[in-house]
């Protein structure tokens, strides 16, 4: 199927329509969520023999591209279930089975949510500020407080991690598991009132003492950056479908402000469209030839992902890369779009306006700006000498 397929034009006009109105309202994407799963949408990762699209990372990110055009928020929470259904693939394919759980509930219609982000974690992946403390027979309760949870109100699978101080020795030990809708020792914080991508109600949750049992615990691996195969997975998918929202974000901000240039006419030049003045056009140009060095970019690394290709320690730099090009992308072509759309974006309730906010976004999700760059250095030249 392609993304067309996927999602119809009817389908994506829909959802474009209620985007306003969850974003006024601070809403959740109730409507949208249930028009996607009922659509096959969230089984995307799953094999077709088990009922799912059978899609790769290539084929997702132009889904979620196409998602975004239509509404950015709806695009964005969806993804950390994508996430979750693209690592068990993204393993899957290298012959590593311990998430197939994942896709076969996948299967049955369960959602997942990611809920690793930690307030002033800045090491992301490779420790943990919540603690896991073992129990009898293998389970392991967990600790701490999580932020940035999207699709709060309607996970039924949580993925969280934290670390264990006394494990492998002493040294510590990051532990990865999942957690039930049903699992006790959660809650869920109603916090979520936000500049933009409202839709997402990405909420704080505060884990106390929420116990995972042995068989929802799929990964101890140490302390520190490592060469575990979930670490990759998790990077992989995150920054690709992450690349794949904001490059739809911008996709859509072009194609607004082109039709309002074309729409907008100018007084002084007796009613001419703005579309025939040369400074008007340069600013769509420039646009246009940004978002096009990102189609291919996104494509690429996904394809990349999908082939086994071996990066080695490029990869990294890859990933960090496509994110970091596309959400300051997104955000230079917005604001284009803007510059040439005129005062009317500036209005509550113009689509642009909403753009301009939940493009801001971009800016806060791992790896940031200075995290990338810093992983780009160190490819290259290697690390400071300390």
């Amino acid at each position: 199927m392609t993304p067309e397929e996927v999602l119809p034009d009817a389908l994506l006009e829909r959802i474009r329509g209620r985007a306003a109105g969850y974003d006024r309202e601070n809403a959740f994407f109730h409507e949208d969520l249930a028009e996607l799963v009922g659509a096959g949408y969230l089984k995307m990762f799953v094999p077709t023999d088990d009922g799912g699209l059978g899609f790769g990372l290539e084929a997702a990110a132009q889904c979620q591209r196409r998602l975004a055009t239509a509404a950015p928020a709806t695009a964005l929470a969806v993804n950390m279930h994508l996430v979750w259904t693209g690592v068990a693939h993204v393993l899957q394919a290298r012959g590593d089975s311990s998430l197939g759980f994942v896709l076969k509930e996948a299967a049955e219609g369960e959602i997942f949510a990611f809920g690793n982000s930690e307030a002033g974690n800045d090491a992301v992946l490779f420790d943990s500020r919540t603690t896991a403390t073992p129990l009898p027979g293998g389970g392991y309760s967990f600790t701490g407080t999580k932020i940035f949870t999207s699709l709060s109100p309607a996970w039924t699978r949580l993925g969280i991690f934290g670390k264990d101080p006394g494990g492998r020795d002493g040294e510590g030990e990051l532990v990865h598991g999942f957690i039930t809708r049903e699992t006790p020792g959660y809650r869920i914080v109603d916090d979520w009132d936000t500049l933009g991508m409202r839709a997402s109600q990405s909420n704080t949750t505060i884990l106390d003492g929420a116990t995972v049992p042995p068989e929802r615990i799929f990964r101890r691996i140490p302390v520190g950056p490592g060469r575990d195969p979930l670490i990759f997975a998790v990077f992989a998918c995150f920054e690709t479908l992450l690349a794949a929202v904001y490059t739809g974000l911008g996709e859509r901000a072009l194609a607004v402000g082109v039709a309002s240039v074309k729409r907008r006419t100018s007084f002084k030049n007796n009613g001419r469209s703005y579309a025939q003045d040369p400074d008007i056009r340069w600013k769509v140009a420039e646009a246009a030839m940004a978002m096009d060095t990102l189609y291919p970019q996104l494509a690429s690394v996904a394809a990349d992902v999908d082939a086994l290709v071996d990066h080695g320690p490029q990869w990294f730099p890859k990933l960090v890369g496509l994110k970091v090009n596309a959400t300051e992308t997104a955000r230079r072509v917005v604001d284009l779009a803007i510059r040439v759309s005129g005062g009317s974006s500036y209005f509550r309730g113009s689509e642009l306006e909403r753009l301009y906010r939940d493009v801001l976004a971009g800016m806060f999700h791992p790896s940031d700006d200075e995290s990338a760059h810093n992983t780009v250095a160190n490819a290259w030249l290697g690390p400071l000498e300390g």
